[in-house]
């Protein structure tokens, strides 16, 4: 599609145009447009730039730390680190998934539900809606959150609302809004009081109808701007994610699904634990950031979105009704098996939103949320591999240990990694459909920040690679004039450039 944009035959001779920082997203990242000079791109790329480590610093701690330290990836989606890893060790002590006992797994699902649901409504109407309401190219000061509730307030306090209600279901399972504990080896360390059961209770009807009305503006927002909304940053791709056995929309455990641009299954109920045998990554020396790819399709064309449009697209249908009559409306929004379009992702995304709501009360009026067996026992094991579907989509965490219950090895497959390739593609599409050939401005450039957050990237969690990080040295004079520059590529290699 736009891979020949990734890199350009001659660089040293082009304009360089550099969005730094991204806005509007979790982490840190950049891009670099290289233009000719007739302003056509002839290159543009996604930098994650910054590099954290977790996957090697988690090496040499005893493996039931691994749920409250690896959440610390992120202050955003903190829950679905938590609750991966915690999944993964419950393997580690003997217990699989379908061994949970039943008021751990539902107090489970009802944490990772508010985590949903908090996550998305943060993404949607604090993060993305400027673009949506005021336009991709409008003025900078009214792209934020409270330009939103300045000019649309009922649209503000709603998703304000909406998220403050998701953090409250994770305050009243976990303690604490924000790296809270909960689940621990083998099930959870508390049940639901009747009191925080009813708390949440209270106003689990309004946040549904927020929900409804959210679906609503989205694909009038969508619809009233076709074909152009269809088209933008918009590319063919692969899709991944978890599914139920019964091919149902699948948030916490489930078995892996894929699909190709025309909605045919390269695989399905793939076990997760067997997720080297299906995914291999790549490392490219412009990014800390890996590139995933499906390994029965190669490189090239291996490559795949997860996340909300990918689960919406993936699954057979969702067992909330509402939900499920969103998604029928949004599937049946294109003429194809499956729907392409980049900004659809938050069309799909609300739609979630809408499922969590009324899975949130149908869990509420379970029994088994306050009280029954909370922790089962197994024989210990030295490798555990848990997957859940975080907000941005599959997640992956994957841990050996010794005979001393140390941590020896881990692995993380982000979310946001998965989406790397996709983001870049997206990028690209921009650039070559709306940007070349055009005096670049802020306002212009603010499409390619669009583009990205539409997949709600959390690019601080996406980068963990250790041993292969490219790195580049300057040294310059107090004039800022270069005076030597050594390069270090990904393979390990050195040089002078």
């Amino acid at each position: 599609m736009y891979e020949h944009l990734e890199t350009a035959a001659n660089r040293d001779t082009l304009k360089r145009v550099v969005v730094d920082p991204v806005s509007r997203v979790e982490g840190h990242g950049k891009v670099t447009l290289l233009l000719d000079e007739n302003n056509k791109v002839q290159q543009a790329r996604l930098h994650i730039v910054e590099f954290r480590g977790f996957e090697r610093f988690i090496q040499g701690r005893p493996y039931w730390e691994l749920p409250v330290l690896v959440q610390r990836l992120c202050g955003i989606c903190p829950v679905s680190h938590h609750l991966a890893a915690a999944k993964a060790i419950d393997q580690l002590v003997g217990v699989d998934p379908e061994n949970l006992p039943a008021s751990a797994d539902k107090l489970r699902r009802l944490l990772h539900f508010g985590q949903v649901l908090q996550s998305h409504a943060l993404h949607f109407f604090h993060l993305s809606s400027p673009d949506l309401l005021f336009g991709f190219e409008s003025d900078i000061g009214k792209r934020n959150i409270i330009a939103v509730l300045t000019d649309y307030p009922d649209i503000g306090l709603q998703g304000v609302k909406m998220r403050k209600y998701g953090q409250e279901v994770i305050r009243m399972v976990s303690g604490k809004r924000v790296h809270g504990t909960g689940a621990i080896a083998g099930g959870m360390n508390k049940a639901l009081s009747k009191e925080e059961r009813d708390y949440l209770l209270a106003d689990i009807d309004q946040i549904i109808q927020w929900a409804v009305d959210s679906v609503a503006l989205i694909k009038k927002v969508h619809c009233a701007n076709l074909p152009y909304y269809d088209e933008f940053a918009t590319i063919r791709s692969n899709y991944l994610g978890l599914v139920k056995p019964d091919g149902a929309l699948e948030l916490y455990h489930g078995g892996i699904r894929a699909k190709n641009a025309a909605g045919e299954t390269i695989t399905d109920h793939f076990d997760y634990c067997r997720y080297n045998d299906l995914i291999h990554e790549e490392v490219r020396s412009w990014t800390y950031m890996k590139f995933p790819y499906l390994l029965s399709q190669g490189k090239e064309d291996g490559w795949y979105r997860v996340g909300p449009l990918a689960r919406v697209n993936n699954c057979d249908f969702i067992n909330t009704p509402m939900a499920e009559a969103a998604r029928a409306e949004f599937k049946a929004h294109s003429g194809e098996a499956m729907v392409h379009s980049t900004l659809a992702f938050h069309w799909a995304r609300l739609i979630e939103v809408l499922h969590c709501a009324e899975s949130i009360k149908d869990l509420l009026h379970d029994g088994d949320l306050l009280g029954g067996e909370l922790v089962a026992q197994g024989e210990k094991r030295y490798e555990g591999i848990g997957v859940i579907e975080a907000p941005r989509g599959t997640l992956f965490h994957h841990y050996q240990v010794d005979e001393n219950d140390i941590v020896t090895k881990a692995n993380l497959i982000v979310s946001t990694t998965s989406n790397n390739m996709a983001m870049n593609e997206s990028v690209r599409q921009v650039a070559a459909e709306y940007l070349s050939g055009r005096e670049l401005t802020e306002p212009l450039l603010n499409n390619l920040e669009v583009a990205i957050r539409a997949y709600d990237p959390c690019l601080s969690c996406a980068t963990h690679a250790v041993g292969k990080m490219p790195l580049q040295l300057e040294l310059r004079d107090v004039d800022g004039v270069l005076i030597d520059k050594w390069v270090k590529h990904s393979d390990g290699g050195i040089e002078r450039a």
